[in-house]
């Protein structure tokens, strides 16, 4: 959030004018840690990630990006230049609160999370197309994958940056944008919870079919991302593979403010 300028003030002592020091500004997070490569991806576990996929639909990368990163990625959003389009929410019965979608070039961080979570997660979502009958195999690399995505006219970058404040709430949702769909995607909390807000417990949904309804609230920490299933995935039952379909969302916050980094690695028609 961009600060007021402050100007200097003057204070009369013993009939003397002096000059008052003007305050200290606050500390402003630093750009460069927007050309960083994320600093937790080299430490996850990716076993597990694939298990915890496959068990609940979705897995935490605990520490993914730093605070500073954090910090960085959240100061972009009044940086309008670095932006595409914004959406307000409320306009378009998704919820409350905001979110922009980032323009090419994407900030060289952006990029990397992009690139390297993709090279990880396209076996697993190999694999799954599998395992339900779905010819759709993705390349190795995700410039491979938008190459695919920018041939059928899907050319607008998709990474957002979502605020939410008091009262703003996110509706269950699938983001799809097109023919050609990554079928995994991430979110980064880029704020600490309890100190920065409260509420705001980010939401998955998986509607089974003849079952009702199952429930995930995923607890995230500052710099934590939640890599979740777009859209469908396998789940292994008595009679065979089924699908799930899936929705995620954000509950009412009910104090602070809340930035929140969404990857998604298809682009939009």
């Amino acid at each position: 959030m961009s600060s007021s300028e402050h100007h200097a003030a003057r204070q009369t002592t013993a009939g003397v004018d002096t000059p008052r020091r003007p305050p200290a500004r606050a500390a402003q997070p630093s750009t460069l840690e927007l050309d960083t490569p994320p600093v937790g991806l080299a430490g996850q576990d990716w076993a597990e990630v694939a298990r915890a996929l496959d068990d609940e639909g979705c897995a935490v990368l605990p520490g993914l990006l730093s605070d500073a990163q954090c910090d960085a990625l959240a100061a972009c959003y009044d940086d309008n230049a670095r932006f595409r389009s914004r959406i307000v929410m409320s306009r378009h019965g998704f919820g409350r609160g905001e979110y922009q979608y980032f323009a090419y070039p994407l900030p060289g961080l952006i990029q990397a999370l992009r690139e390297q979570t993709y090279a990880y997660l396209a076996p697993i979502a190999n694999r799954w197309n599998a395992a339900m009958g779905n010819p759709v195999r993705y390349p190795p690399t995700h410039a491979g994958f938008l190459r695919r995505c920018h041939q059928r006219g899907q050319a607008r970058p998709t990474p957002l940056l979502l605020r939410y404040g008091p009262g703003d709430y996110n509706c269950l949702h699938q983001d799809l944008y097109g023919e050609h769909v990554f079928p995994l995607q991430i979110a980064i909390l880029l704020s600490r919870p309890g100190r920065d807000y409260a509420g705001g417990e980010f939401v998955l949904t998986e509607q089974r079919p003849r079952m009702q309804s199952r429930v995930e609230v995923v607890p995230l920490d500052k710099g934590d991302a939640v890599v979740f299933a777009v859209n469908e995935r396998p789940v292994q039952g008595t009679r065979g593979v089924y699908r799930v379909k899936l929705r995620h969302g954000v509950s009412r916050l009910r104090e602070g403010r809340r930035h929140v980094m969404g990857v998604i690695f298809h682009d939009a028609a």
